[in-house]
């Protein structure tokens, strides 16, 4: 398990399901994409409408692209963690 980044704030949140420990799977509130007072994610930094986020679960860190803005050409994608 990896310690939390230096940048975990819990003031900057994100509601995305983690890809690892899909602790969302049995929660109403994130099922009806809701936000949820506890299932919400690390908002560690962000480039445009790509989210670097981290679990407070299970503190699994990847990035996610929201596609609302400026998103990236196939050209600049980042490599998927």
């Amino acid at each position: 398990m990896l310690p939390l980044d230096p940048q975990a704030d819990p003031g900057r949140r994100a509601w995305i399901p983690c890809p690892q420990c899909h602790d969302t799977h049995h929660c109403t509130p994130c099922q009806n994409h809701r936000t949820c007072t506890t299932h919400w994610r690390y908002l560690l930094s962000n480039t445009g409408s790509l989210l670097h986020l981290q679990c407070p679960t299970c503190t699994h860190v990847w990035t996610h692209e929201t596609h609302f803005g400026t998103t990236r050409t196939p050209h600049h994608q980042p490599p998927h963690h």
